[in-house]
């Protein structure tokens, strides 16, 4: 009954940013879960790597070498899609870099980077494969967003997190103009997770891990594993009622009031 109810055999998935992190995280689970994939992100090695450990897995691949902000370029993924597979059942947007600059001192075009990356192209994602499910009458997009999306970071984020913001509220249109017709959209809010920006980042200003673990009640920082079982889900039927969602990934993080006291950061600050 299990197996039945996350099966994704005979279905066709499509997931950004896959070379590492996140996306290839959720790309193996897909494919673990019986889905074949188009995967897609810049960096053409890592990507082809994603891909062949999906073939390792026993379901077919093809790696497609993208940048998300161009809407010329994720066209011509989806044509490649159709030739190859004639179909799409789900759509995961994970793509996408931001900036980061004081707010008075940001440029527009650092701005304008941030939107392209973070919401024109997860758009121009979600519009082709929003086209070709509804004439299907099924399907699902999970749009990755970020606490961000929801709440205030400070430390420059500005740029990140109105883009984020925006995500989450696409999110919710989407679902309203297409649930109606088929096609789920929903929205996964990750806290940090562990990745080579975030290491790069606490390796310059070690005081932010301990930052950060203040306000994650679990005690530990994100894995991109912790990706997987929630992916399949909602790219399975049983989460056939579930639609417009904001999922938080976080550890607890959103649930904490910023007041509130941590039991497990102390015995976390080595970690």
């Amino acid at each position: 009954m299990t197996s039945k109810l996350f099966d994704l055999t005979g279905r066709v998935a499509v997931v950004s940013g896959a070379a590492q992190g996140l996306g290839r995280a959720m790309a193996l689970a897909l494919a673990d879960a019986g889905a074949d994939l188009l995967v897609v992100d810049r960096n053409g090695d890592g990507v082809r790597q994603t891909a062949d450990d999906v073939v390792r897995l026993g379901r077919r691949a093809i790696a497609e070498t993208a940048d998300v902000s161009d809407s010329v370029q994720i066209r011509a993924l989806f044509a490649r899609l159709d030739r190859e597979y004639g179909q799409i059942d789900f759509l995961g947007n994970v793509a996408g870099d931001g900036t980061v600059g004081a707010p008075e001192e940001i440029s527009l075009a650092d701005v304008e980077l941030s939107w392209r990356n973070l919401v024109f192209g997860r758009f121009c994602s979600c519009q082709e494969a929003g086209r070709r499910m509804l004439a299907r009458g099924r399907g699902s997009i999970v749009n990755i967003g970020s606490i961000a999306s929801v709440t205030a970071l400070g430390r420059g984020h500005i740029a990140y997190s109105m883009a984020m913001g925006a995500v989450v509220q696409m999110t919710r249109e989407l679902s309203t103009e297409w649930s109606g017709r088929g096609v789920r959209v929903n929205s996964i809010l990750p806290a940090q997770i562990i990745n080579p920006g975030l290491d790069a980042r606490i390796a310059a200003e070690p005081e932010l891990r301990n930052q950060f673990l203040k306000g994650i009640p679990t005690g530990r920082l994100g894995h991109p594993d912790d990706i997987k079982g929630l992916a399949v889900f909602l790219a399975s039927d049983s989460s056939s009622w579930i639609t417009g969602a904001l999922i938080p990934l976080d550890g607890g993080n959103l649930a904490m009031n910023s007041g509130g006291t941590n039991p497990t950061c102390t015995a976390t600050k080595g970690k």
